[in-house]
């Protein structure tokens, strides 16, 4: 190396190349709305994690009754001995000053509270639905595209009359049936454990299943879309000129150059997911009451709109910036791994 290249070397040092993940990224954090979203995204599965931790009434749990109804955010209560009653003293509270930060609802349960609570549920459906819905579709569309001839047709047919059945009504009576599955009951087999694992998880597991039937559907047409031009691409023929097997080529170098539009394409769906699960919690085939959801406390509010429109107005606006924040993040992540909508 003469005394020129090193000097050349020394004033113009080699620049690291960037992935093209560490590119998305970088472009991710241009995006101030999708940060922003992300933080906040970040911020609802903080709370739903610490929920125990948050609310004021631990003790008492999301669905005590805190003896005061339709209180709003400024009321305090102080225990108030002077209404006792067969020689106890009474625990019935006096609002006086500052303690439900959202106020209470007409059963006198802390609003607060129940929106922690409620995040949990909408967390829970967002990150189940869109996983289940991720593994399936993405794992069916790989095969079908991949394989093809009579076999993709055949797959792809069976998708098409699926998408011809109306999803949500499909899925309302798949509700309908598990709940009249539930208050019949069943001890033992199969059908109790289930009854007992949809017991404990307040009526989720239901929904989970209800989500993972059908909305598979869109993911999986999309991977075998990528699919189909990924097999066409040079290092997968030199992969079957090794004499690579079938199921490598597919798990191990189409899987990875599709995940990332299947995955973006996935994001933006999380908030239809959420927008049934409150849908279908408002109408009554959500989640059992008294487990919080969204769709239930704008259920219980907006009837008594006129007398008490405070307990309204909490759950609309969470449900309403959530569903705002993932379809920013999703655009967020569509124009950071989209190399043609970068600027």
């Amino acid at each position: 190396m003469t005394a020129t290249t090193k000097t050349a070397v020394a004033v113009f040092p080699q620049r690291k190349e960037r992935t093209p993940l560490g590119d998305a990224i970088q472009q991710l954090l241009k995006n101030k709305l999708a940060v922003v979203s992300l933080g906040f995204i970040v911020t609802l599965i903080i709370m739903a994690i610490f929920a125990d931790n948050l609310n004021g009434y631990a003790l008492q749990g999301y669905n005590s009754e805190l003896q005061r109804t339709n209180q709003p955010a400024y009321a305090k209560t102080v225990l108030d001995d002077k209404n006792a009653k067969f020689g106890q003293a009474s625990q019935s509270p006096r609002l006086k000053g500052f303690v439900y930060w959202l106020g209470a609802d007409d059963l006198g349960r802390d609003l607060w509270t129940r929106i922690l609570y409620g995040t949990r549920v909408s967390i829970a459906v967002a990150l189940v639905a869109s996983t289940v819905s991720l593994l399936i579709g993405l794992s069916y569309g790989l095969i079908s595209g991949y394989i093809g001839g009579r076999v993709d047709e055949f797959m792809m047919r069976f998708v098409d009359f699926l998408y011809g059945l109306p999803i949500l009504i499909v899925v309302i009576l798949l509700q309908v049936y598990f709940k009249a599955l539930a208050r019949k009951g069943a001890e033992g087999g199969f059908v109790g454990f289930i009854l007992d694992i949809n017991y404990m998880m307040g009526g989720l597991f239901f929904v989970f299943i209800a989500f993972g039937a059908l909305n598979w559907l869109g993911m999986a047409r999309i991977a075998r879309g990528q699919t189909l031009s990924i097999k066409q691409k040079e290092f997968i023929e030199a992969a079957k000129s090794i004499g690579v097997g079938t199921p490598s080529i597919i798990f191990k170098h189409v899987l990875w150059n599709v995940l990332g539009p299947c995955i973006v394409q996935e994001t933006l769906q999380i908030p239809n997911y959420i927008l049934t699960e409150a849908f279908l919690s408002f109408i009554g085939l959500g989640v059992d009451a008294p487990t919080p959801s969204w769709g239930i406390m704008i259920n219980e509010a907006y009837q008594g709109l006129r007398s008490n429109p405070q307990s309204l107005l909490p759950p609309a606006v969470i449900l309403t910036l959530t569903v705002l924040a993932f379809n920013f993040l999703g655009d967020g992540l569509r124009d950071a791994f989209d190399p043609r909508l970068r600027e």
